[in-house]
C-alpha cells in the first residue's frame, strides 16, 4: 500500500511502532502515542494501533486520522472473555475518533456499523491487493499437493485441516502448511498431531517461506485448503484464486464474500467431518477439481492489484482532508 501510494506522487512517511503491538508494553505505548501526537499531516492507522492504542493518547492527535481495519482485534480466536472486553472497547473508542475507516470486505463493514457504532458513511471497503504467482500454475504434482498457508494460530484452524486429512488417508495425496507460528504453543500442538503414523510422510509444517519458495508452491499445488475460523477478508483466498487453485476453507466471516460459489467448498468452521468430505470431493473427483480450478481462475482475474487498491485508499484520503 505504501508503495503504490508513493508511486501515485503521494509523500508517505512510515512511523514503525515497537514490536509489541498488540499488547505494546508502557514505553512502546508512550512512544507510538507521542509520534501520533507530533503528525502534521493527515494519520492512516494500521488496525493494531486502532485496536489497542489508548483512547486517551488518540484524543490528543489533531490532524485527520483514517483507520484501516482488517478485523476487529475483540474477534480474534482464543481470546480471554476480559481481553476481548478490552479490545473491544479500545477499539470503539477509537472508531469513533477517526475521520473515516477503511476495512477490506463488506463483511467487516457491517461488524463495525452494527457492533461498533460507525456510521457507514465513513467506511470505505478496500479489498487488498493480491500479489500473482510469476507464472501459469503446474498442478501436475504426484500425488496431488494439498497446500494451506496462513500463521499457526488456533484462528487459522489448522488442527481441524490435520484432523480431517487424517480422515482421507485412503486417497493419494500431500500436504504442506506453510506460516510463521504465532502461537508456539499451538504450532507445538500441530507437530504432535501430524507426528502419528498416517500422517508423519505426508503432511509438512514448512513454516516461513521466503516469496520464490511459496510463489513455486502457489504454482504446484492442486488444491488449496484452509479450516480457518473467521477471516475479515482472507488474502490467502484472493492468492488461491490468483493461482488457479480450487478451494475447501471454513466459511467464518468474509470468506464466503472472497470465494465465489463454484470455485470451492466451504464448511462450518471446527467441522472435522464436513472439512474431510470437501477434502475427500475435491481431491477424488477430477473433472469436479478442474471445474472448480477454472471458476477460481476467472475470480482471480478480477481482483484488484495493490495499485488499485492504493489508488482507492487515496481518494478515501483525499475526502477527508478536502
Amino acid at each position: 500500500m505504501l508503495e503504490g501510494l508513493r508511486a501515485e506522487g503521494r509523500a508517505v512517511d512510515h512511523l514503525a511502532l515497537g514490536g509489541g503491538f498488540p499488547d505494546p508494553s508502557p514505553a512502546e505505548m508512550s512512544e507510538a502515542v507521542e509520534a501520533l501526537v507530533a503528525a502534521d499531516a493527515p494519520l492512516l492507522l494500521d488496525g493494531f494501533l486502532v485496536g489497542a492504542t489508548d483512547p486517551a493518547g488518540l484524543a490528543r492527535v489533531r490532524v485527520p486520522m483514517v483507520g484501516i481495519v482488517h478485523h476487529p482485534l475483540a474477534l480474534e480466536t482464543s481470546l480471554s472473555p476480559e481481553r476481548a472486553r478490552h479490545l473491544f472497547e479500545t477499539e470503539r473508542a477509537n472508531l469513533g475518533r477517526m475521520a473515516h475507516v477503511i476495512v477490506p470486505s463488506a463483511h467487516t463493514r457491517e461488524v463495525l456499523v452494527t457492533r461498533y457504532d460507525v456510521p457507514g458513511g465513513k467506511i470505505t471497503v478496500c479489498p487488498p491487493g493480491v500479489r500473482r504467482p510469476s507464472g501459469p500454475p503446474m498442478p501436475d504434482a504426484r500425488p496431488p499437493l494439498v497446500l494451506s498457508v496462513g500463521t499457526l494460530h488456533p484462528r487459522k484452524g489448522h488442527d481441524t485441516l490435520i484432523e480431517a486429512l487424517a480422515r482421507v488417508t485412503d486417497l493419494d495425496w500431500r500436504a504442506v502448511i506453510a506460516g510463521p507460528a504465532l502461537s508456539p504453543d499451538f504450532a507445538d500442538d500441530l507437530a504432535v498431531r501430524i507426528a502419528q503414523p498416517d500422517l508423519a510422510d505426508r503432511v509438512c509444517l514448512a513454516g516461513a517461506l521466503p516469496f520464490d519458495a511459496l510463489d513455486a508452491l502457489w504454482r504446484r499445488a492442486s488444491v488449496f485448503a484452509l479450516a480457518t475460523r473467521y477471516e475479515g477478508y482472507g488474502m490467502v483466498f484472493a492468492e488461491a484464486l490468483a493461482a488457479g487453485l480450487p478451494i475447501v476453507a471454513g466459511n467464518g466471516g468474509a470468506v464466503p464474500e472472497v470465494v465465489p460459489e463454484g470455485a470451492g467448498l466451504l464448511v462450518t468452521p471446527g467441522d472435522v467431518a464436513g472439512f474431510a468430505a470437501a477434502l475427500r470431493e475435491m481431491l477424488g473427483d477430477g473433472p469436479a477439481r478442474a471445474a472448480a480450478a477454472e471458476e477460481a481462475r476467472r475470480a482471480g482475474v478480477r481482483l484488484p492489484d495493490w495499485p488499485d487498491t492504493a489508488a482507492a485508499i487515496g481518494r478515501a484520503v483525499d475526502r477527508v482532508t478536502r
